[in-house]
């Protein structure tokens, strides 16, 4: 029987590892898309409606990347511009679609957007599969309602189950159902260059060296490229699966033995895995001032110290050689991130979702679950039976910044 599908490309921009394609192997067409809704980038909080260049030129080059991936095997990629809903409408009804198949993916916009497509036309069959975790949620050893309230828990439950093998990329694809041209290659970015083909150079670069083995006493440095792994761009659009990278660590440890640092790099992906359910499991609440469990947070707003802190205008060296950073690179270390979110919660007193929305505009590794599930954390109001997570920055700079190295790297930066 014939059948035409549509695949909606999300947080899944990759050949490798992406069941939507195991999906659509048979089928006489397929229409390859990716959509572009100008909700996603609206920042209400900010009262801006941009994302910065950073972010938005690693996000376009990967999507470049794989339009040029698809091609490789008779397909393209179409890429849309407009509201989820309206555009999946359109593009059911001019090429006839019997199918979507697509990643599940924790925003509200896109969960919203396949549960009315469904509702609009009874007939469409709707495929959504599980690319952005390392378990499918029937592996886990528990209900999603019963999600853990803590990192811990959860982590004591889930790490030694069995960790599926990342699938092959597809050798064919059916043909497409209306051709275009393929899309031209974007220059790259200073610091990170976007698509699956650089996110496995990376991945195969830091495994052929010896800093996994070192991991977990560098990774709290903060300017430093071989400290961590820098994974985390390519993890938050797609381009790299999490389970790809468990597969290379094992591949590694067998080969150049495991110690506490090649555990903590699987450990990291484990909270990553966390936050990923924990934003499926609370939904909207993921945004809410006072978090899932109502717990209310001692902050307000102030826009001169909230314009201080994103500028890197404090009181605090620290902080502002961090936030000069992100600005000039659209990256910043997990250390750097922990200390600017709490001087904004807990010595400047702002709400936690303004700097929140600051960081989903300005990191080019942003993801919703990890973002926003983060901040929670550190405000006192998600995943922590702690009530505040308060770090003292003059303790933190003479531990991860004593010679003031990083600080006066970053002292003179001017965002022209």
């Amino acid at each position: 029987m014939s059948q035409s599908s549509l695949l909606w490309f999300t947080n899944n921009l990759r050949l490798e590892d992406n069941l939507i394609f195991d999906a659509v192997s048979k089928d006489s067409n397929l229409h390859c898309i990716h959509i572009r809704d100008p909700k996603t980038e609206l920042f209400p909080l900010l009262g801006e409606k941009y994302l910065s260049t950073h972010r938005a030129q690693f996000l376009e080059q990967t999507i470049s990347a794989l339009d040029f991936q698809l091609s490789t095997l008779g397909q393209c990629l179409h890429r849309i511009n407009g509201d989820y809903l309206e555009s999946l409408t359109h593009q059911v009804q001019q090429y006839s679609i019997d199918r979507i198949v697509t990643s599940r993916h924790v925003g509200s916009y896109e969960q919203r957007a396949i549960s009315a497509i469904a509702e609009r036309f009874p007939y469409l069959q709707v495929v959504v599969l599980e690319t952005a975790t390392l378990f499918q949620e029937s592996q886990l050893p528990f209900g999603l309602t019963q999600l853990d309230k803590s990192f811990s828990q959860f982590r004591k439950r889930v790490e030694n189950l069995v960790i599926d093998q990342p699938v092959s990329a597809p050798i064919s694809l059916p043909p497409p159902i209306h051709k275009k041209s393929v899309s031209k290659p974007v220059e790259s970015i200073a610091y990170f260059n976007g698509g699956e083909d650089a996110a496995q150079l990376h991945l195969e670069t830091y495994f052929n060296s010896t800093a996994p083995l070192a991991y977990k006493e560098t990774r709290n440095a903060l300017d430093d490229w071989q400290s961590s792994t820098k994974l985390s761009p390519w993890l938050a659009v797609g381009a790299l699966s999490s389970k790809r990278v468990i597969a290379r660590l094992s591949e590694y440890e067998s080969q150049k033995g495991s110690n506490d640092s090649t555990y903590w790099i699987k450990f990291e992906l484990l909270w990553r895995e966390y936050f990923q359910w924990y934003a499926l499991h609370w939904g909207d609440r993921l945004y809410a001032y006072k978090g899932p469990h109502n717990r209310n947070p001692l902050t307000n707003y102030n826009a001169e110290q909230f314009r201080a802190w994103r500028e890197g205008l404090t009181h605090y060296p620290i902080v502002n050689a961090a936030m000069k950073q992100l600005r000039a690179t659209g990256y910043i270390s997990n250390r750097a991130r922990q200390l600017v979110a709490s001087c904004l919660v807990h010595e400047l007193a702002i709400d936690w979702r303004y700097g929140a929305e600051y960081f989903e505009q300005q990191l080019i590794d942003f993801d919703i679950a990890n973002n926003w599930g983060n901040w929670q954390y550190l405000a006192g109001v998600g995943a922590d039976p702690r009530a505040h997570r308060k770090f003292n920055l003059k303790k933190q700079t003479q531990i991860y910044d004593p010679k003031h190295s990083f600080i006066n790297n970053w002292d003179g930066y001017m965002d022209c």
